[in-house]
Parts: C-alpha cells; sequence; structure tokens
C-alpha cells in the first residue's frame, strides 16, 4: 500500500466519533483493520460494520477472535448471518443462536447448504418441546423441511397451516408421507389440500399409506395413469377398502371406453 493511502488508513484508528459512520462504509479492509483499534468504535459500530457483504474472510476472523466481541449475541448473530465468514466461525456462532434467528439463517440464500441445514436440526431438536404459538409461526415462516417436520409431529392445527406454507415443497412432503407414524387426519387433510391433492405423486404417496382415507380414493385416483393403479393394486399392504375404490375406478374407464 502506498505510504499516503496507509496514513489515510491509519487515521481510522484515531478518528473522532462522529467520523466513524461514514469509515464503516467508506474503508477498505486496512483502513477497517485500523478502525477495529479505535477506542471510540464500539459494538453498535460493529454490527454496523457487519451488515456489509463485502467484508472480507480474514477480517471477520479477526473480528471473531477479538475478547471484546466474544460475549456478543449481537456479534455471533451477524457472524452467523454474513455470507464470507468463515466456515468454523459460523458454525460455532450458529449454536447459540435463539430459535427466530436460526430460522432466519435456515432462510437465507446466502448462507452455506451446511449452515441452513445446520439451523433446520436445531429448530427440529426443539419442536417437541415448544409452546403451540411458536409451532404456528414456525408453519408459517420455516423453510420446506421445518414444515414438514411440523406435518409429521402435528398437532393437526400447526400440519393444516404448514401445508400452506409457501416453502414447502413437493420433495419435502412426498418425504414426510413415506413415514407410516403421519397421523390418519394429517393424511386426510393432506388429501383434500386444494394444491397437494392435485399433484400426480402426491396422489400415489396418498393412496399407498396405510391411513389413506377411502372416502377420497376415487378422487386421488380419477386422473392417474391406468398403469400407476394397476401399479398400486399389486402391493399387498393396500387396505380392502382403498383396492375396492381402485378397482371400481379401473371397471368405470373400461365401461367408458
Amino acid at each position: 500500500m502506498p505510504t499516503e493511502n496507509r496514513t489515510r488508513a491509519q487515521d481510522a484508528r484515531t478518528a473522532g466519533l462522529e467520523e466513524i459512520p461514514g469509515l464503516l462504509l467508506s474503508c477498505a479492509e486496512d483502513g477497517l483493520r485500523f478502525l477495529l483499534d479505535n477506542p471510540s468504535f464500539d459494538e453498535t459500530h460493529l454490527c454496523l460494520l457487519l451488515e456489509r457483504k463485502d467484508l472480507p474472510g480474514p477480517l471477520l476472523e479477526e473480528i471473531a477472535k477479538r475478547k471484546q466481541w466474544r460475549g456478543s449475541y449481537r456479534v455471533r448473530r451477524a457472524l452467523a448471518a454474513h455470507p464470507h465468514t468463515p466456515r468454523l466461525i459460523a458454525l460455532r456462532a450458529l449454536r447459540d443462536l435463539h430459535l427466530m434467528d436460526l430460522v432466519n439463517i435456515s432462510l437465507l440464500p446466502s448462507s452455506s447448504g451446511e449452515l441452513r441445514r445446520l439451523a433446520e436440526e436445531r429448530i427440529l431438536v426443539q419442536l417437541p418441546q415448544l409452546p403451540l404459538g411458536q409451532r404456528l409461526m414456525l408453519a408459517r415462516r420455516g423453510s420446506a423441511r421445518i414444515a414438514a417436520g411440523l406435518i409429521l409431529q402435528g398437532p393437526q392445527q400447526v400440519a393444516r397451516i404448514a401445508l400452506d406454507n409457501p416453502f414447502l415443497n413437493e420433495p419435502q412432503l412426498l418425504k414426510t408421507l413415506s413415514k407410516q407414524s403421519l397421523a390418519a387426519a394429517i393424511i386426510a387433510g393432506v388429501a383434500k389440500h386444494n394444491k397437494w391433492s392435485k399433484l400426480a405423486n402426491i396422489k400415489l404417496a396418498l393412496l399407498r399409506h396405510a391411513h389413506a382415507p377411502a372416502e377420497c380414493a376415487s378422487d386421488l385416483a380419477s386422473d392417474l395413469p391406468r398403469r400407476d393403479i394397476e401399479d398400486l393394486l399389486e402391493l399387498s399392504q393396500l387396505s380392502g377398502k382403498i383396492r375396492d375404490q381402485l378397482r371400481q375406478e379401473l371397471a368405470r374407464r373400461d365401461i367408458q371406453q
């Protein structure tokens, strides 16, 4: 770095309190390192600095190592959410985050897949102990994996809302429907859902399930390919009522031909 630029960067170390907000936005990496040593630089300034998405990993690592910031929840949360925080530091920061901050991390497109999965796992572990209000909140705002977990665990009121979660996708719902422990009431809710009951793979998963509602079988099978229905009839675990409905559907089609 030229001497003039280094001198300008070093000025950040002694800048007055009123100058710091401007330096947070304009300083390059070297200037920011000096700014961290400024006696007037505090936690609020640091959290504002961590909103800059262009901060390099080495600078974030240095921030994480400084004793005066280690005990700050706000700083740990910001480090966990920053896209350039080194992996181990981000994972360590994630361990202490509160529920809603875990939710936010799990939905951040800039977070690594590993970090999002870990955030989801920490949320899923907590689900059985969460009060109804927090479950309902997660059912509305959680990621696809969280919504699927809530459908699996219930209760029905929570599962019904999770089915409308905008992040819930077909692969996650199919994984949930593969669980034979899923309550009959929740299976019936999926079978009657305006969106999910119209998807062929979901229909097949519902009809295969031990708790498939017989009263919905005709509607679910009505536009399935004949081959899919014939494959279902070969399943030994298919209930007698579902089997009868599927045979009636094939007979109806034979008559119409």
